[in-house]
Order: C-alpha cells, then sequence, then structure tokens
C-alpha cells in the first residue's frame, strides 16, 4: 500500500465532470478519479474546513460512527476496474467496510484518518506530472504546487476517462 494525499477537486473541461486528484506522499506519481457532483462538493468542503448548516450524508456516517464507539483509521483505494474506482473505510477494531471512492475520501477527509491506494491501483492509473521539472528543491511549496498544477490542467486538457482503461 502506498499513502495518498488528495490534492483537490477540480472540473474537467469541457465535459464539466469533476474529478479529485491524490498525489503519492512521498512520490511523484498522482492518481485522478473521476466523481460525482454532490460528491466533489462534500470532497471540496472537507478540505476547506467548511462546517454546514446541517450535516451532510458523511458528516452523519462519521457522527453514528463515533456514537457507536468506533474510529475511522484509514481509507483505501483498493481496486480499479472499467475505470471504476472501489474503496474501503477501515476501523479501529480492524473491521473494513466496502465503499465507493469518493465517499470514502470524503469521510477520510472529516475523521483526518490516512488514505492509501493499493499498489496495482496506482500501477494501472497513476500518472506523473512531473515530467519536465529540473528536479531542484528550490522555490516555495506555492510555487511548487502551482506548477504542478499547471501541469495537470495541460495533462487534462487531453485525456479521456477511456484513456485509463486497458
Amino acid at each position: 500500500m502506498i499513502e495518498v494525499e488528495v490534492v483537490g477537486v477540480r472540473i474537467e473541461l469541457p465535459s464539466n465532470q469533476p474529478l479529485v486528484l491524490l498525489k503519492e506522499a512521498h512520490g511523484e506519481r498522482h492518481l485522478p478519479i473521476w466523481i460525482g457532483t454532490a460528491e466533489a462538493s462534500a470532497i471540496a468542503l472537507a478540505q476547506q474546513h467548511v462546517v454546514p448548516p446541517r450535516p451532510l450524508t458523511h458528516d452523519l456516517l462519521v457522527s453514528v460512527v463515533h456514537s457507536l464507539g468506533r474510529q475511522i483509521v484509514s481509507a483505501t483505494i483498493v481496486a480499479v476496474e472499467d475505470s471504476v474506482f472501489y474503496a474501503q473505510l477501515g476501523f479501529d477494531d480492524g473491521t473494513t467496510v466496502e465503499s465507493r471512492a469518493s465517499d470514502a475520501l470524503a469521510v477520510a477527509l472529516r475523521v483526518n484518518c490516512r488514505i492509501w491506494c493499493a499498489d496495482a491501483v496506482l500501477e494501472e492509473a497513476g500518472v506523473q506530472l512531473a515530467e519536465g521539472s529540473d528536479g531542484t528543491e528550490e522555490g516555495g511549496s506555492a510555487e511548487e504546487e502551482e506548477t504542478e498544477m499547471r501541469r495537470f490542467r495541460e495533462f487534462l486538457a487531453d485525456v479521456e476517462p477511456e484513456d485509463f482503461d486497458e
């Protein structure tokens, strides 16, 4: 398993399809996952630490889990088949529950747990966006992030979900 981080939610043009972008915590590969609009909103709100006036479905799930005395300790992207990503939520007692990748990510951001991705998923669907980098570590992290996002936007200009099928 490889630890990943949520970079953010973006809208892929021209189809206006939302996607969530994950990045290896200690590597250069990225994992774009096309998701629904509701899930994109839920992930973006959690990333921005926005608390809605009434709980969203993911907030409700977290509240129920906590009320039952359990903790969510991990979210894992376990498989990709026909461009559909499968995930699991892991609990403090070792129990795992199947989930859509987008829902697992929305919950993980709310409980601040680690996010993992199966090696095979990154091998199959991961993309390398760092090409063309000069390899130096100089520059601020905001500048590096902007460069990374610019490269990702360029990548998205020509990619379709079917490109990840094999």
